[in-house]
């Protein structure tokens, strides 16, 4: 059994509290073979000794290849499933080994967004009834208290409150994940694992949901564990970025030391896979291309999961691949509170050649502006989307206004000077 082992201490931001503690945690699926008498011939490593912190208030992106254990990590952490091993601390509580009666108190403080918003909306049910589920599960309204609340969830997300009666099928895909959001605020939760919010969604709905999350959590205060596939958009909304490869943690930095100093071959494949807007920058980084395809989580490599693929590890194969193949790297600290596991890292600022940030000045990408709220990281950005959550919050509380008023109406008691 795997020892206990401590993070560096310079691994932790400075401040603030932990509100989840994850160490040494796995998750293993058995295989089992046989009709009657099953025996386990096997097992899925999908995730494997992770451990991190997620601190109150901030977002953590978790970000890797489909396959890698990033779903599967959200949703041990929220005991959706149970752990193989390792614990799991909320608010300094140990909830990995809760039954389900001492877990029920618990759901209201952890709450999910999925990543499909159709899939995980009933079809039998209005979307009034789909946000107000949690407070009739929870107890926490009924009747007329019940219906406001529901109103004023689909108006802090920008829904019409007037479309309560009707049914997931009649709403557009980012409407319904909007539903999806207001649902997993009904019970006002501390953290919310954010499960690829977006994948499914069109670039322009994107930004749109990205401002709405980033929005609430300045209003509410609220933690976010955000599990994606693509660091352009994590970028967007995470002040730290853990990069996930078969099961295991590589890399974890501020997004923006994570885009100018990457030191894991991994972390700056995926940056170098970020397609380029502009053609200058695009024909100037530097790519990473990788061969081969993912190992097994059945049967890992030894050693570094990721030697078979690193660029740099065959670069030298004769001097490295013996290190690489044989021994297992631990997460060690780069500078301050940027940590790889790694045993030939990048050298310093290669993530800005690979990224691209170099030939802007260390300027954000086009089509993002920077986030100066207070106590944010500088790297954390914006997302444009013509309007933004702020406009359609707006619509939806000009829609909720009551019907019947005619433009002319409305126009006869605007003021001149307002127009």
């Amino acid at each position: 059994m795997t020892d206990v082992v401590s993070r560096p201490e310079s691994a932790r931001p400075r401040g603030g509290t932990p509100l989840v503690e994850v160490q040494n945690l796995k998750k293993y699926f058995p295989i089992l073979e046989g009709i009657v008498f099953k025996k386990e011939v096997g097992r899925v490593h999908a995730v494997d000794d992770v451990s991190f912190d997620i601190y109150e208030g901030e977002t953590l992106g978790l970000v890797g290849e489909t396959g890698c254990g990033k779903t599967t990590t959200g949703r041990v952490i929220l005991r959706l499933l149970n752990p193989t091993a390792g614990t799991i601390r909320f608010e300094g509580r140990d909830i990995s080994k809760l039954d389900p009666r001492e877990l029920r108190p618990l759901r209201r403080k952890m709450q999910i967004i999925f990543q499909d918003p159709f899939a995980s909306l009933d079809p039998r049910m209005t979307v009034g009834s789909i946000i107000g589920e949690p407070l009739d599960i929870h107890r926490l309204a009924d009747g007329e208290k019940k219906f406001r609340r529901t109103q004023e969830l689909m108006e802090m997300v920008g829904l019409n409150p007037d479309r309560h009666n009707r049914y997931p099928h009649e709403f557009s895909g980012g409407m319904r994940q909007r539903v999806g959001v207001a649902r997993a605020l009904a019970v006002e939760p501390k953290l919310i694992v954010c499960d690829e919010p977006v994948s499914a969604l069109d670039v322009s709905i994107q930004a749109q949901i990205l401002n709405l999350l980033d929005d609430l959590q300045k209003e509410l205060g609220l933690t976010y564990l955000f599990i994606a596939h693509d660091l352009s958009v994590v970028r967007h909304v995470s002040d730290r970025v853990a990069v996930m490869y078969l099961g295991k943690i590589v890399e974890i930095a501020s997004g923006r030391d994570l885009y100018i100093d990457t030191r894991h071959p991994y972390t700056g494949a995926l940056l170098s896979a970020i397609p380029k807007a502009d053609p200058v920058v695009a024909r100037a980084t530097r790519r990473i291309l990788l061969t081969g395809d993912v190992p097994s989580p059945v049967n890992p490599p030894s050693g570094c999961r990721f030697h078979p693929r690193c660029p740099v590890a065959n670069e030298r194969p004769e001097e490295r691949l013996p290190v690489c193949s044989t021994q297992e790297p631990a997460l060690e600290s780069i500078e301050g509170a940027h940590v790889a596991a790694c045993h030939f890292p990048l050298p310093p600022k290669a993530g800005a050649e690979i990224s691209g940030v170099h030939l802007s000045g260390g300027a954000p990408s086009p089509g993002k502006t920077p986030d100066k709220t207070p106590g944010k990281t500088p790297g954390k950005t914006r997302a444009r989307s013509g309007g933004g959550a702020t406009a359609t919050r707006a619509a939806g509380k000009r829609a909720a206004k009551p019907a019947g008023k005619t433009t002319a109406s409305r126009a006869r008691k605007t003021p001149p000077g307002a127009r």
